[in-house]
């Protein structure tokens, strides 16, 4: 079968692998859809923490399932379905207490092991969900979309409250939307206009802050009665502003760092303990991340495909790459494709999507 390998930072190659066997508590999924996650340009920019090289990257993933194990269900075959990519021990102290999410020995696919940059790939039964309504591209999606629901969930928002989302790249839209949800008044800050532009216009986020432009804290001030933000999430990848982002919260605020970077992070500790600030980390998404994730998109109030700007098939992904690393080449999210959507009565028309540029 095709393989994309990370082989080293900045460098792919397409190569041929065998396909995978299938373990009896195991599916044989033919990959139709990979999102390009910002990981997947960490990792191919040698920036991403718990990497290793080789490797096949792809871990937002949607096919269709061909074949199961002795332990599955034969009437699975030909089952559209998405992954969760996240392989939880079940036995540590997080996965005790529910928190499968970060698991004390996770082995997530497309980072710890090889991903789905492929073909063909071997996922456990119970990490496979079916859809017999939502369409692939929308499938492919579902995981992106769930870390910023589990990054919500983690915050406790509460309606009314003041949500300000430091990022406008996939995750930080997904971030905003499940805020919106909640009944919250979202800010969206970034430094990209097109990004900004991208959130007013296809997803309806309509208070928009850019640092190069706008007075941040006086504008959240005029927002909160001079209070700052109820709620602050970083999506911004970048240390300087995940710092930065400690000064947007008000007293008895909360702030999730989203985001992971090879860095440490430092704050002014009078100013924490002054305000009384909770500090929250945000890890992968649980399994009622994916479901929340599921309702949104079939009731239609998460425009999670409106952000595939770029598609691909497999065997360009090494060509496309590096464009698709570089923010003038206005990516919001790339969708690598393994078929012709005209083979699958299921899957809607192709459409060439809008790109922000």
């Amino acid at each position: 079968m095709r393989t994309v390998v990370c082989a080293e930072p900045g460098h792919m190659t397409l190569e041929q692998r065998d396909s995978p066997s299938c373990g009896a508590e195991e599916a044989l999924l033919r990959i139709r859809r990979i999102g390009v996650c910002g990981t997947d340009i960490h990792a191919y920019g040698g920036n991403q923490p718990y990497f290793s090289y080789p490797r096949v990257l792809g871990h937002e993933l949607a096919g269709e399932i061909v074949e199961v194990g002795s332990e599955g269900d034969p009437d699975l075959v030909g089952k559209r379905a998405y992954v969760i990519p996240y392989l939880h021990c079940g036995e540590c102290r997080a996965c005790r207490h529910g928190r499968t999410n970060c698991c004390q020995r996770m082995q997530v696919i497309g980072v710890h092991r090889d991903g789905g940059m492929c073909d063909t790939l071997a996922v456990p039964l119970d990490h496979l969900v079916v859809s017999d309504t939502l369409a692939l591209d929308q499938l492919a999606l579902v995981e992106c979309m769930a870390i910023g629901a589990h990054a919500v969930h983690r915050s406790e928002l509460a309606t009314g409250e003041l949500a300000v989302v430091c990022g406008a790249g996939p995750i930080g839209m997904g971030v905003a939307q499940i805020a919106r949800e909640r009944g919250a008044q979202v800010v969206v800050i970034d430094t990209n206009p097109e990004r900004l532009a991208f959130c007013r216009e296809k997803l309806g986020i309509t208070l928009t802050l850019n640092p190069n432009e706008d007075d941040i804290d006086t504008a959240l001030k005029g927002l909160s009665d001079g209070e700052l933000a109820d709620v602050v999430f970083d999506a911004t990848g970048n240390p300087a502003a995940m710092q930065a982002g400690f000064d947007l919260v008000g007293h008895a605020g909360r702030y999730v760092l989203v985001s992971i970077v090879k860095a440490d992070i430092s704050f002014s500790d009078p100013d924490f303990h002054r305000k009384e600030l909770t500090l929250l980390a945000s890890r992968n998404a649980t399994r009622a991340d994916f479901d929340q994730v599921i309702q949104l998109m079939e009731s239609g109030r998460l425009k999670a495909d409106a952000m595939i700007t770029h598609r691909a098939e497999l065997a360009d992904v090494p060509e496309h790459m590096p464009a698709w690393c570089t923010p003038a080449t206005g990516v919001v999210k790339a969708m690598i494709e393994l078929d012709n959507p005209l083979d699958n009565p299921h899957q809607e028309p192709r459409h060439e999507p809008d790109h922000c540029q």
